[in-house]
């Protein structure tokens, strides 16, 4: 039998809580799968944004500040993948991502007490995005243009009852120890009743991997995700048009999309090679050679050492924040304010661990395109 092509439609204007029979919002083993295929099907999936509907054209500032992150991520799956056991390796080609077919639009949100510098960014933030062809636009950074870089911003597969557990119990020696955790919540989970109660909050990425925000994994990509449960269970949304390597303020340029794969089963491998995460690969440019590299860019960088001159030995964190404010200093000598600065180094500027040999203090060089200027 040739391989067959498979659609999971949704409603782009509705919440996923109502048309729950596509999809759901967190990751737990017992969520039934809504659609089977086999191996070397292609498969359609049509998603929601990442905040599920709540951001939409024309939104205040004021107004995204009470976005609710209980339904955070609105993915569509799972898909059960005949013969893929625990213990595998699945395979999934991502073969392409249609940019919002519905709306063409994106956003890019700054929400109280979330991102990379939220102590230094405690006020809410919206950028609306024109997505026209192979670019977005948008009103709040003029003279900003991001290149069509999609890639799929949560992409996974259902974790077993043994690996969920074991993660929701470092997760919670974590947050005891004043880690910024989301533990299981049922409000605003999808599915909701007693899976919602116990099941993973997708922010994370983990072993199955999940909200991974990975900007590389763009179609033409290959993905290799070690199975867990039966079926291996995949979903994926959060789709992004563009991302920063780094997404600083915790959301790239969020859509609505629609996405295309293919599934390989590699049977045994994962346990062979003593897989754990997700791996991917690829033979050609993620993106257009002067953009992957890229061509033009202004750099910053930070290390080791806070304002108040403390040198904190080896610690990565802290450079990467450096190196980002810095950036952000930058961008206002052309004239951006720091939200608007903050935007752009989310959705454009890719940090880059530069060395971790040289203790106390290791770089963080924080690269921004310059041709993303118009």
């Amino acid at each position: 039998m040739s391989p067959r092509t498979h659609h999971i439609t949704v409603d782009p204007w509705k919440p996923l809580a109502e048309q729950a029979e596509i999809g759901h919002n967190r990751w737990h083993e017992g969520i039934p799968p809504i659609l089977e295929v086999e191996e070397g099907d292609r498969v359609v999936l049509d998603t929601l944004d990442a905040l599920d509907g709540q951001i939409t054209p024309g939104m205040s500032a004021a107004e995204v500040a009470q976005a609710d992150l209980g339904p955070v991520h609105a993915l569509t799956g799972p898909v059960f993948v005949k013969g893929a056991e625990a213990g595998d390796l699945l395979e999934v080609k991502l073969i392409d991502i249609e940019a919002d077919p519905w709306g063409h639009y994106g956003f890019t949100a700054q929400l109280p007490g979330f991102g990379f510098l939220r102590d230094y960014f405690p006020d809410p933030h919206i950028v609306h995005w024109r997505i026209v062809d192979d670019y977005a636009e948008s009103d709040e950074l003029p003279g900003v243009r991001l290149r069509y870089g999609a890639h799929p911003g949560c992409i996974g597969l259902a974790p077993s009852k043994e690996l969920r557990e074991t993660i929701l119990a470092r997760e919670q020696a974590a947050l005891d120890a004043g880690g910024m955790v989301l533990m299981p919540d049922v409000a605003g989970a999808v599915p909701g009743g007693d899976i919602g109660g116990e099941a993973l909050r997708t922010v994370p990425p983990r072993e199955v991997a999940g909200n991974i925000d990975i900007k590389q994994i763009t179609p033409g990509t290959s993905v290799y995700l070690p199975v867990y449960a039966e079926g291996a269970l995949f979903s994926t949304g959060d789709v992004h048009f563009a991302q920063g390597d780094c997404e600083a303020c915790g959301t790239g340029i969020e859509m609505r999309a629609r996405v295309h794969v293919e599934f390989k089963v590699h049977k045994g491998l994962a346990q062979e090679r003593g897989i754990r995460s997700l791996q991917f690969a690829r033979d050609s440019y993620f993106n257009e050679p002067h953009l992957a590299a890229p061509r033009r860019f202004y750099a910053t960088t930070g290390f080791s050492v806070t304002e108040e001159g403390d040198n904190r030995a080896e610690d990565l964190t802290l450079a990467a924040k450096n190196a980002l404010l810095s950036m952000i200093d930058h961008l206002g000598t052309r004239g951006y304010d720091r939200q608007q600065a903050y935007a752009i180094c989310s959705v454009a500027v890719d940090l880059r661990v530069s060395q971790v040999v040289d203790a106390p203090n290791f770089i963080v060089s924080a690269l921004l395109p310059l041709d993303i200027f118009v």
